[in-house]
């Protein structure tokens, strides 16, 4: 099949379909076509593929002649639609999945990347390619106008000599680095000390928050002084670099806790922060909205869930959590959640979790704590 065939084929599932949702943009073919003019035949180079979304990179390359192409995808549910849509078109075995680190980018030739939404993102992704890849190397990293700033360039340029940007296209552009500067060493993940909670927190690049601590989980970690006493297992639902984990199994030591997200980033920072607290009974576990754990098995659950899905505030992600929370807590279990004053969030938690009352608020975030039937 040619790489049109293919990507004609791809769909989003598992994640949501929609008539106006595609699974191949704009950006995908302008990478694709990018690279074929600037690498020649594919066949021929060592590709590596970072954030594809559905697999129109990955799978795009390997219909253009491309073998062994090595992906790293932050977000699980980019996983699972890659394997569905090379199972799909029959490319099954021209890809493997790795996590980025120095192996995913050793030697190199090609590398193709989405525009990441925060610079340290793509700061890592940097650093690791000028570090691992080959010194022939040509890194294509491609977005959509209005998300890609003069900041991007400079980041590539830490790593590289030569920074171009392609000419517009759909409204997409692609920024083309060539030259890895000597000396050049991966800094991620990094760590910074939280006095307020005495707790180092650290972050990879594509974390939330970075090595930051958000208002709204300080005031639930405020609030869950003294909640649910009696509770023997909690979740960390969408743990992020891992903060609420750290401080439930500090302060209570007989409590089993596991903290799970489907960001790799998310997975391998709340790693880092927990083995930097000596916390290393925390079980962290990369999974999309907990599925994998047993429903009706966790006494507590704890949630600061997104409220943003790219630039627009959405509520569709918290009510996924919400309804994972349901799912996995027993009768008389609670969800401790924190959000936005602004979202409507409260009828949801008593429409997916039962009765629902506020445990602490300020000007900007509410905690409410929300108890299964």
């Amino acid at each position: 099949m040619s790489p049109e065939e293919v990507l004609a084929q791809l769909r989003r599932e598992p994640d949501v379909e929609a008539p106006d949702l595609v699974a191949v943009d704009a950006t995908d073919r302008l990478l694709l076509d990018t690279a074929g003019d600037t690498a020649g035949d594919l066949a021929g180079q060592r590709v590596v593929v970072v954030d594809d979304a559905y697999g129109a990179l990955t799978l795009g390359a390997v219909a253009a002649g491309a073998t062994g192409v090595r992906v790293h995808q932050d977000l699980l549910v980019g996983e699972q639609a890659l394997a569905a849509n090379a199972a799909r078109t029959g490319l099954a075995r021209g890809h493997r999945s790795l996590p980025l680190t120095a192996e995913l980018l050793e030697g190199a030739t090609l590398v193709l990347a989405k525009a990441p939404k925060a610079l340290d993102a793509l700061r890592e992704l940097t650093e690791l390619a000028a570090a691992a890849a080959d010194p022939g190397v040509t890194v294509l990293v491609g977005g959509r106008v209005k998300h890609m700033t003069h900041g991007m360039n400079d980041v590539l340029g830490a790593g590289f000599t030569e920074v171009s940007a392609t000419l517009a296209r759909q409204k997409s552009r692609v920024l083309v680095a060539r030259g890895p500067r000597p000396g050049v060493a991966p800094t991620f993940p990094r760590c910074r000390h939280d006095d307020a909670l005495d707790l180092d927190v650290c972050a990879h690049g594509a974390a939330f928050a970075g090595t930051r601590v958000d208002d709204g989980t300080r005031l639930l970690v405020t609030a869950l002084d003294g909640a649910a006493p009696d509770a023997r297992t909690a979740v960390d639902l969408g743990c992020g670099t891992g903060v609420l984990a750290a401080v439930l199994s500090r302060s209570r030591p007989g409590l089993a806790v596991t903290a799970t997200d489907q960001s790799a980033a998310a997975v391998a920072s709340a790693r880092a922060t927990l083995t930097r607290a000596g916390l290393d009974r925390v079980h962290v576990l990369r999974d999309d909205a907990a599925a994998a754990l047993q429903a009706g098995s966790v006494d507590l659950v704890v949630c600061n869930p997104p409220f943003h899905l790219g630039a627009a505030v959405v509520t569709a992600a918290a009510d996924r959590l919400f309804t994972a929370a349901a799912r996995l807590l027993r009768p008389g279990g609670e969800l401790w959640a924190v959000w936005n004053n602004r979202l409507p969030h409260r009828a949801a938690l008593r429409r997916l979790v039962g009765p629902t009352r506020a445990a602490a608020h300020d000007r900007r975030f509410t905690v409410t704590v929300s108890t299964r039937p």
